[in-house]
C-alpha cells in the first residue's frame, strides 16, 4: 500500500515531465529545487494559493509545515525553477512572515471556501469557517512567494 500511495503522490510530477503540465492550468505548478543534502534536483507539484501577474509571482504553502522536504530545501537554497503549464522559469523563493501568510490564507478561503475547509480538516488545523478563523489557521502554515526572474 505504501508503494501505491508514493506512486500516486508522485504522479503529477511524472505528468509534468512528459509534457502534460498544462492539464493542471495555473492552479498548480511544479517546483524544481536543489536537495540540501544530496545537491540533486528535486521536484514537487504544489497548489498555487495566490498569483500576482504584475509582480510575476506565485504564492504556495507547505501544508505539511516547515518540516516538508521541499520547504527545507528551499530554505537552504532559495534559487528554484517553476513550471506552470509548459512554461519553465527561474525564481527566488521568499518565505512570508506569518501575518502575511495569514492574509493569503484568508483570501484563499474566500475564493475556495469548500476546498479551504477540507484542507484544514485534512491537515488537522482548527478553522471555524469564518474569515478570521482561516486567518488564524494561516498563521500555523509556512507560505512562500516564488518570484520569477
Amino acid at each position: 500500500m505504501k508503494i501505491l500511495s508514493r506512486v500516486l503522490f508522485r504522479l503529477p510530477i511524472h505528468l509534468y515531465k512528459i509534457g502534460l503540465g498544462p492539464l493542471f492550468g495555473h492552479r498548480f505548478l511544479m517546483l524544481g529545487h536543489i536537495g540540501r543534502v544530496s545537491g540533486l534536483t528535486r521536484h514537487a507539484v504544489i497548489e498555487v494559493v495566490e498569483r500576482d501577474r504584475d509582480l510575476g509571482s506565485y504564492t504556495v504553502c507547505s501544508g505539511l509545515g516547515a518540516g516538508s522536504q521541499w520547504y527545507r530545501n528551499i530554505a537552504t537554497n532559495p534559487e528554484v525553477a517553476l513550471q506552470v503549464g509548459w512554461k519553465v522559469m527561474p525564481a527566488l523563493a521568499v518565505p512570508l512572515p506569518p501575518e502575511e501568510g495569514a492574509e493569503v490564507m484568508r483570501a484563499y478561503a474566500a475564493r475556495h471556501p469548500v476546498v479551504a475547509r477540507w484542507l484544514m480538516r485534512m491537515l488537522g488545523i482548527e478553522a471555524d469557517g469564518t474569515p478570521e478563523g482561516f486567518r488564524r489557521a494561516g498563521m500555523e502554515l509556512p507560505f512562500v512567494k516564488l518570484v520569477t526572474k
